[in-house]
């Protein structure tokens, strides 16, 4: 029986209805964020040769571009979610989107590799504030169960979407308007982000109690999170028994032991240990791991086949990656149903074999006599088993914790996600020069 027939005064049914639109609004604006993040991670890839002529970088230095961004997300990662629970979501949403602004604006302007290498990095800290305020934010505003699972697949949609999607404006901007547009197109989705966070996103809620801040904590982590993603991401390029590599493996070891010390002893830590109790956390956060280590490291691969095997110009790569881009967003939305109707386990096992399936039905296609529709049926089927995946490890990773730990939850997870690309893009760096070095095609 409706609110009307039971007689509910019309006031109320106008408050429920403005509620539900605005509750709407907010997620599609957080939905809109996760974009902007995973556009970001793609865009500049189909553009580092004009990005390396128009600035002057040398052929080792190049992958800065790429690297810096990745090594200042992984290590701020837990930083920004602790910050998201002790300052504020909305607030640290809103500041990690001024930053996207302005370090965006500085890689349009760049005029030498530092400028645009320190861009990058800045944009990374940026994304490693806004990506467990964007999560943790979704699950504070959407009740557990059936109501967060299906905003989880609408913003997982955006985000897993946006990791291919990303390849596609990068190639577009960049035919048409050089390669700083890639740069000056974040200036402008921030803004509009900013501008909508003020007027929709919910205020924080006010604390009562006085929590400090784990600065002892807060600095370990950090120093050991990004020395350990330096170590996995510049490994394959310096070499593993290159002296920096073991000095920086060395280092991250000693902050990351010193941070499991120092919350043991904390009152008040940056990521209270008992959340590893948390089966449905810890579960999400090994899915994640192994789903950036496999699955993320996909995109790299294909732009490196299309462009140096099949020598597709940046166009042409972008639109090649409409089809997983639409494979990956019909997975999220499945994935949902399928956590709703039966189990989150259930769910990850059968898309993690399904993204297996169509991972080794494009290995057939991956040489320089086959063509691009050969690459199709796998692309589809592991798209849609990676958009699965997706959508269920982050209803996993927010299962069973509470509204206060879940900025921190979120940047647990999506560490181990970080983490996982690193070691995922590493392993495959080092196949592809082996390949390479046996192939006069790859050369």
């Amino acid at each position: 029986m409706s609110s009307l027939d039971q007689g509910a005064p019309l006031g109320a049914i106008a408050t429920q209805g403005t509620t539900g639109v605005k509750r709407g609004a907010t997620l599609a604006l957080l939905a809109f964020a996760q974009l902007i993040i995973s556009l970001d991670l793609n865009i500049v890839f189909v553009t580092l040769p004009e990005i390396g002529a128009g600035l002057g970088f040398s052929g080792q230095t190049l992958q800065w571009v790429v690297s810096a961004y990745t090594v200042f997300t992984g290590g701020f990662l837990l930083f920004g979610g602790r910050a998201a629970d002790l300052i504020g979501q909305r607030r640290v949403f809103i500041f990690a989107l001024w930053l996207y602004a302005l370090s965006s604006l500085v890689g349009g302007l760049a005029w030498s590799p530092e400028i645009i290498i320190a861009a990058r990095a800045v944009q990374g800290i940026g994304a490693a504030f806004l990506f467990p305020a964007t999560l943790s934010l979704i699950n504070r505003l959407f009740a557990e169960g059936p109501e967060r699972n299906r905003a989880l697949a609408v913003w997982g949609g955006a985000g897993a979407s946006g990791l291919t999607l990303g390849s596609l404006a990068g190639g577009f901007l960049t035919s048409a308007f050089g390669w700083p547009s890639v740069f000056y197109v974040n200036v402008l989705l921030a803004g509009i982000a900013i501008i909508a966070a003020f007027a929709i996103i919910p205020r924080d809620r006010k604390r009562h109690e006085q929590r400090s801040f784990d600065l002892p904590g807060a600095l370990t982590v950090t120093a050991g999170a990004t020395l350990l993603v330096f170590t996995l991401v510049q490994g394959p390029e310096y070499g593993w028994g290159s002296t920096a590599i073991i000095v920086s493996a060395a280092l991250a070891a000693f902050f990351l032991i010193a941070f499991t010390m120092i919350e043991a002893k904390s009152a008040d830590p940056l990521m209270p240990l008992r959340l590893f109790y948390n089966r449905s956390l810890v579960a999400g956060m090994t899915i994640t791991f192994l789903y950036m280590a496999t699955f993320g490291a996909l995109p790299y691969f294909l732009t490196v086949l299309l462009q140096n095997v099949h020598g597709f110009t940046a166009l042409q790569t972008g639109l090649a990656f409409l089809v997983p881009s639409v494979a990956i967003a019909t997975g999220t939305q499945a994935g949902e149903r399928l956590a709703t109707r039966f189990s989150t386990r259930s769910t990850l096992v059968g898309g993690m074999i399904l993204g297996a399936v169509g991972t080794a039905l494009m290995v057939s296609g991956a040489t320089a006599e086959s063509s691009y529709l050969s690459l199709v049926p796998g692309l589809i089927v592991s798209g849609v088993g990676q958009g699965i995946v997706w959508t269920a490890m982050w209803i996993a990773a927010a299962s069973g914790v509470a509204h206060d730990q879940q900025g921190v939850a979120s940047g647990m997870a999506s560490t181990t996600l970080n983490v996982g690309n690193a070691i995922g893009m590493a392993v495959l760096i080092a196949i592809a020069n082996s390949q390479s070095a046996n192939c006069p095609a790859m050369r």
